[in-house]
């Protein structure tokens, strides 16, 4: 097999280009065939993964965090929609949050996930794709959609270059909290049957399990069931919105009163009033959005996990 792997030198405020040698020297002594490439700026991982999904390798690994991942995905199902079907992907964990490898088996440190990649054991998983904001054609995702409080948390927490990872995240959350949050009154509507009104802190649209590192938006969602797992927040005071924080790290908000937990194929979200930030696998598709809406693909994406 070949295998084209596909490295962020800047992912993991900058463990990407450091773990390069262990990458290299690790599969060569597995005996695995591979072409290792830098990305060199924005969507060049999802030229590199579409063009190498059209001359037919056999794998496209993502060496990097969530954006490079999403931006891989992206790459690989352009070339899909092509016809170009025959590459599986994986994932190298180097990333600051490793979200994607976390909600779908795939092992979150770098030595484990390169001993995954050996091993070759495989899976086929659903993927989601958002229209609107930035996006009118559509983007695809992986891990999940965040609509409001978690996407201001992640365009914080990317402005903090001493730690990565959860801690990043939290530090994210208690500047948002005490920063921003005006939500906007928004309607949801779940696959046609359900429509939510209410003023939304946050909405997440999950394929994975987790967003920043370690919240678990959706501790019982399954990347290959068919569903996306919605964890739906309604708005409170800066004291309660520091309250839930343990349950969101823990996955026990559902127990709590501003919560809603929902399964559904297809999702719109309208603001009724002001516009929200979104993001795509913690990559932002909209900064002022009014209107997305969600379809998942089943079983879409064959990969490489633990």
């Amino acid at each position: 097999m070949k295998y084209y792997v596909i490295v962020n030198p800047t992912s993991g405020r900058g463990l990407g280009e450091k773990s390069i040698p262990q990458i290299e020297s690790s599969l060569r002594a597995n005996g695995l065939d591979f072409t290792l490439v830098q990305t060199e700026h924005v969507w060049h991982a999802s030229e590199l993964a579409e063009k190498a999904a059209r001359n037919g390798y056999d794998v496209i690994v993502c060496a990097s965090g969530d954006g490079t991942i999403n931006e891989s995905l992206n790459g690989i199902m352009k070339a899909r929609k092509d016809g170009h079907t025959k590459s599986a992907f994986s994932v190298l964990s180097i990333g600051t949050g490793n979200d994607f490898a976390g909600g779908t088996g795939i092992p979150t440190n770098l030595t484990d996930s390169i001993k995954s990649l050996v091993a070759n054991k495989r899976r086929k998983i659903d993927l989601g794709l958002v229209k609107g904001g930035d996006y009118p054609e559509g983007r695809y995702f992986g891990n999940g959609i965040g609509v409001g409080f978690d996407a201001a948390v992640g365009n914080e927490a990317i402005k903090i270059r001493w730690t990565r990872g959860l801690p990043a995240y939290l530090i994210g959350v208690i500047k948002t909290v005490f920063l921003y949050y005006n939500p906007p009154n928004v309607e949801i509507v779940l696959d046609d049957k359900e429509t939510i009104n209410q003023v939304s802190l946050m909405i997440s649209v999950m394929n994975g399990r987790r967003m920043g590192g370690g919240f678990q938006m959706a501790p019982d969602s399954k990347p290959d069931d068919g569903l996306f797992d919605l964890c739906i927040a309604e708005t409170g005071t800066k004291a309660r919105i520091l309250a839930l924080i343990p349950h969101f790290i823990r996955g026990t908000q559902a127990s709590q009163p501003e919560v809603k937990m929902r399964r559904a194929k297809k999702v719109s979200i309208k603001s009724l009033d002001k516009t929200f930030p979104a993001h795509a696998d913690g990559e932002f598709i909209c900064l002022n959005g009014s209107a997305l809406t969600l379809e998942l693909l089943p079983s879409e994406l064959e990969i490489i996990c633990a």
